[in-house]
């Protein structure tokens, strides 16, 4: 790619809508009707005459497939700007919901037990997934061309080197463009294998990560902080890190992560007592009336399939959202990246040179580099090779001057919320700033 990945970056998160002339597909099918199932849904809406999303769930009602339902999910400003741009509107209709769009002066952050400094791009949807998953599903379906249905994918036809039909129970269905979006346990891998493609590379990291979430009463329609997060360094003493946002129905969903063997249990006596130690307002939140169980949730690994690596792919056919890659979600880069991945896929479609692997890995690199980075640090037994510390080193300098000052920490957070690229992090004004900022700090 002749392109710098932050030029690609930048590209793709552009909210201009494209120029279509006429459609190009006949049909096309979605394999999954996940946020990211349903972002490539509008996008082929454009481009096909018929799109159908073929989910093992009941469209009509909540998917039971999504473990991790119950577990906090804020929408990204990064990815709030793509479902915006094909979905006009949504925020306010889903505030008008009940979810509830934190204004920076409403959101708050710390760092092992320090509260960083307030920056003017923080603004944040928060919502619970289901009510997310039902929002989107229901501006997706009421496209004409867009149909449901139940049912589960088995297998792929291939001829002549392109995807030709899906197969669904014990019948096929005829596609001229099929898009995977089965999550984590996407079996296109296996399906590729058995019709002599390759198997693209399953990269895997080990990060262990626990969740403990449970709702409780909200008593403040507006209230002065609606979003607050709490993260502690690989080495502070502390181990308990906590997200908290307020969503639909007037609650507050709070979620505690440990690592390791670390685990809260789902019982509220241990949810609670793990509250008394964090920032005042998750203290706050605890006092209030619970009201649902505690949910609790295991990751064991980051992964990602290579498919920007593979020599032969069949024409047709790409894969989308966590069947491609999926992150540590504390970092909340899951449904941004998806909806990100839909731009990629808008702008293959519209017949942009660059394969869609490789525009899609640009977002990949871009998520899996901010987010694996701190987990590879906590899990190393040993030091890691020169480059790396010294990597590492720049990185800590923008992250501590981003604490404190304003103008980084705004940088900062432009790439954690997927908004720029983490290369624009690297330019000399950012690190020449970071590092007099740090200098001018008292130790």
């Amino acid at each position: 790619m002749s392109q710098r990945p932050a030029d690609v970056f930048d590209r793709l998160s552009s909210t201009a809508q494209p120029v279509i002339a006429t459609r190009s597909i006949r049909r096309a099918i979605v394999l999954g009707g996940s946020v990211a199932g349903l972002l490539a849904a509008r996008v082929l809406a454009d481009h096909a005459d018929e799109v159908v999303i073929v989910e093992r769930d009941d469209l009509d009602g909540e998917r039971h497939g999504v473990p991790q339902r119950f577990q906090v999910h804020t929408l990204l400003p990064g990815g709030r700007a793509q479902i915006e741009r094909w979905f006009p509107g949504f925020t306010k209709e889903a505030v008008g919901l009940g979810a509830v769009l934190s204004q920076p002066h409403q959101v708050e952050a710390w760092a092992d037990d320090v509260r960083t400094v307030q920056t003017p791009n923080a603004v944040l949807l928060s919502e619970s997934r289901p009510f997310l998953e039902t929002l989107l599903r229901r501006r997706t379906l009421a496209l004409e061309n867009v149909h449901p249905r139940h049912g589960n994918a088995t297998g792929l036809r291939f001829h002549h080197g392109r995807v030709t039909a899906v197969r669904v129970g014990d019948r096929e269905l005829t596609t001229d463009f099929v898009v995977d979006a089965m999550g984590r346990a996407s079996r296109l891998s296996d399906w590729l294998a058995e019709d002599g493609w390759e198997r693209p590379e399953l990269e895997r990291m080990r990060i262990d990560v626990n969740y403990a979430t449970a709702y409780f009463r909200r008593l403040e329609q507006d209230p002065p902080v609606g979003a607050s997060i709490s993260r502690f360094s690989p080495h502070y003493p502390k181990r308990t890190q906590a997200a908290a946002v307020g969503v639909e129905d007037m609650r507050w969903m709070l979620m505690l992560t440990t690592y390791g063997d670390d685990r809260v249990r789902p019982e509220l006596g241990d949810f609670l007592s793990r509250c008394a130690d964090l920032p005042p307002l998750f203290r706050e939140i605890a006092r209030q009336e619970p009201v649902s169980e505690v949910r609790t949730y295991h990751q064991a690994d980051a992964r990602r399939r290579r498919f920007d690596r593979l020599t032969r792919f069949p024409a047709g056919l790409v894969s989308v959202g966590d069947a491609v890659a999926s992150f540590n979600p504390i970092y909340g880069q899951g449904m941004s990246s998806a909806a990100l991945h839909a731009s990629c896929l808008s702008e293959h479609l519209c017949g942009h040179p660059t394969p869609f692997f490789q525009l899609q890995k640009v977002v990949v690199d871009a998520a899996w580099q901010l987010s694996t980075s701190a987990d590879a640090q906590r899990l190393e037994t040993s030091p890691p090779p020169l480059p790396v510390r010294l990597q590492r080193a720049l990185f800590h300098q923008v992250l501590s001057a981003a604490f404190v000052d304003t103008r980084i920490g705004t940088a900062f957070t432009d790439v954690e919320f997927m908004n720029t690229h983490p290369s624009t992090l690297a330019t000399p004004s950012i690190l020449l700033r970071s590092l007099l900022v740090n200098l001018r700090r008292p130790r």
